[in-house]
This record gives C-alpha cells, sequence and structure tokens, in this order.
C-alpha cells in the first residue's frame, strides 16, 4: 500500500510506477497509464495481467515468479518454443531474439524449474547459475556452469565446495552464505 504522504500527482514515473508491487490498486483504476512491459514483471499483477492477456510482454513475464502458469499455457499453446514465429493474442511477433531474450529470462526464473526441465535445451545456463533453486540441474550440468555466477548463487556452497578450484573468489565474497 502507497503511503498517503506519496499522493499520485504528475511527476509519478508509470513507467516505474508499473513495477511496484504495491500500487497495482492504483494502477487497475488507471490501466491506459500501465507501462505493461514493466508491469508484466509484476509478481502482484498477474490477476490484471490474465484479463488483459494480449497486453503481456512476454520476455518480462518469463521473470515473474507468480506467473508460470501463464507462462506454462502459454507454452503448451505454441510447443515449438524457439522458433514459431506467429502467436495469437500477443502484442508482437516473436522473432529468434526475442526467443532468446524469453529462455534466458525464464532460466533466471526460481519458480520455473519445471518448465526449465523439460526445455533443457533451451536453458541459458549462464542466468541459470544464479537461480537458487536450479541446483539439481546445475550439478547434472555442472560443464554447463558459469563459475562466477555460481559463486554468487546462496544455495550453490555445496557445489561450489567439490570444485573449490573453479570459484570466483570475488564473486564468492557478494554470497551470503560462503
Amino acid at each position: 500500500m502507497m503511503r498517503p504522504i506519496f499522493n499520485i500527482n504528475q511527476n509519478v514515473s508509470w513507467h516505474y510506477f508499473s513495477k511496484n508491487i504495491n500500487a497495482v490498486h492504483i494502477l487497475e483504476q488507471n490501466l491506459h497509464k500501465i507501462d505493461w512491459d514493466y508491469f508484466s514483471s509484476n509478481k502482484n499483477a498477474v490477476d490484471l495481467l490474465e484479463n488483459n492477456f494480449n497486453k503481456i510482454d512476454w520476455i518480462d513475464l518469463a521473470d515473474n515468479p507468480n506467473a508460470i502458469h501463464l507462462l506454462e499455457n502459454f507454452l503448451r499453446k505454441n510447443p515449438n518454443g524457439k522458433y514459431s514465429k506467429k502467436i495469437k493474442n500477443i502484442k508482437k511477433n516473436f522473432d529468434d531474439e526475442d526467443w532468446y531474450e524469453f529462455w534466458e529470462s525464464l532460466s533466471g526464473n526460481p519458480n520455473a524449474i519445471n518448465i526449465l526441465e523439460q526445455n533443457i535445451d533451451r536453458i541459458d545456463w549462464h542466468i541459470l547459475s544464479l537461480n537458487p533453486n536450479a541446483i539439481h540441474l546445475l550439478e547434472k550440468n555442472i560443464d554447463k556452469v558459469d563459475w562466477d555466477l555460481l559463486s554468487q548463487n546462496p544455495n550453490a556452497i555445496s557445489i561450489l565446495e567439490k570444485n573449490l578450484d573453479e570459484i570466483e573468489w570475488v564473486a564468492l565474497s557478494e554470497n551470503p552464505n560462503a
């Protein structure tokens, strides 16, 4: 909930406000001001996104940990996932670069592990190395790990302990569990 001192006025950046998880109730009353790209990543906006399906930015939604059911439905309707050029009811057609960015974003989503397990060939291993819920995938694919990012992953300590020679020590210094 926004504090009363911050009443909405002409100085509000609706672009960034659309990402504010505590502003969804205000944004619902100002649909015409929403930046749908940013709003798609807002974890508290899923209900409103469901009702505005054609405005979703799927690349930003791929980051949204509360939108897994929407992402699963999107991929079910587009089983080729990587190469399909035309997807109904989205605001733009995906090209190969868009698919790359989609899978990159999804690889960082801690709640997307089931989707990623079913699409191993599409995982961005660099980004997945930071995903705290992907440890079992990283252990099975140790040759694909980005050691710099894995060294920052708070849930990767067991992997790092077994691979001391691979640790990026500066990155490990940022790891709260090290």
